[in-house]
């Protein structure tokens, strides 16, 4: 493959994990966790994404009104807990439908 074409792929994966990122994260914080462990837990199932990436998308997410969040002292630290505002909530529930019949149709799709 060109660079070009290794170019363009790299940049359509790319494209193809954002969409899924608010997602992803909306799914991982139905049980309250702070950024690193959110990232943490993210990467366990195979979503990598850097904190460059994430801390912005949750700042985002909690200014449309998904995500309540507030400081607290653990361990010696101060970390921000996010969860899942009641609007959140009912945004996921939304989400994960239309994930369901998207990924339907495009797994109909690679079948056919």
């Amino acid at each position: 493959m060109t660079d070009s074409v290794t170019e363009r792929k790299e940049k359509l994966v790319l494209e193809l994990r954002r969409g899924v990122l608010v997602l992803s994260v909306l799914l991982a914080l139905r049980e309250e966790r702070y950024a690193y462990g959110l990232r943490r837990e993210l990467a366990e199932t195979g979503i990598d994404i850097e904190e460059g990436t994430l801390y912005p998308l949750l700042r985002r997410i909690e200014e449309q009104g998904l995500l309540d969040s507030d400081w607290r002292d653990a361990d010696g630290r101060r970390r921000r807990y996010y969860r899942l505002s009641m609007e959140g909530k009912n945004v996921l529930e939304v989400m994960k439908g239309e994930w369901d019949q998207l990924a339907a149709a495009v797994n109909a799709l690679k079948g056919a």
